[in-house]
């Protein structure tokens, strides 16, 4: 019974090997036929896609899966750029798909972006709140002004007992001193406006 057991094991084993070997050669049979090699970046696999002249709907499927499998756009003058659309911005590769140290780096630069259109949206909002309270500020303006205030003083009594002091009448004046002359001056002035108004009818 065991002998039963280990020949029936054996023969699924063949079995499933032959299977396997079966796909092999029906798909190394196909991809010979296509002739097709695997493309080393994004145009070369462009280019091969153009040449089998496929039909629309599988010509947008291997176009697809060029996008799929190369990242990177071939340059003119030699390397790669990768276009980061998050950033919209393209960076220079070495290879037709970035490595880790290059992906790394487009993260660095994806930060700094992210940093730079927060401080734009702060300072735009900042701007915005300024300009609704300079609006405010001209509308307010524009606004009639109410009634004036009146000041009144604490202590009226107090200021209405003092007189004003005369000038004119000083008692430490010396002559020669300009400050003198200009009382005497004044003083003078005074009086002859005074007799003149007393001596009209």
């Amino acid at each position: 019974m065991h002998r039963l057991l280990n020949v029936g094991l054996e023969r699924r084993l063949v079995i499933h090997v032959a299977w396997v070997l079966l796909a092999l050669v029906v798909l190394w049979l196909g991809f010979r036929e296509s002739g097709l090699q695997p493309a080393s970046d994004f145009e070369e696999c462009v280019e091969q896609v153009q040449a089998k002249r496929p039909s629309n709907d599988e010509r947008v499927a291997l176009m697809t899966d060029c996008n799929v499998r190369f990242a990177g756009r071939r340059k003119a003058g030699g390397g790669y750029t990768y276009f980061d659309f998050m950033q919209g911005r393209t960076f220079d590769i070495a290879g037709p798909n970035p490595t880790a140290d290059e992906h790394k780096q487009i993260d660095r630069a994806y930060m700094a972006f992210l940093d730079a259109q927060r401080r734009e949206a702060i300072l735009a909002e900042l701007a915005k709140r300024q300009n609704e309270r300079l609006r405010a500020d001209l509308e307010n303006m524009g606004q009639p002004v109410g009634p004036p205030i009146e000041l009144t003083p604490r202590n009226p009594a107090a200021s209405a007992t003092k007189r004003p002091i005369d000038r004119s009448k000083s008692t430490s004046c010396e002559d020669g001193s300009l400050t003198c002359s200009w009382v005497k001056f004044s003083a003078a002035v005074k009086n002859a406006f005074a007799s003149s108004s007393r001596a009209k009818p």
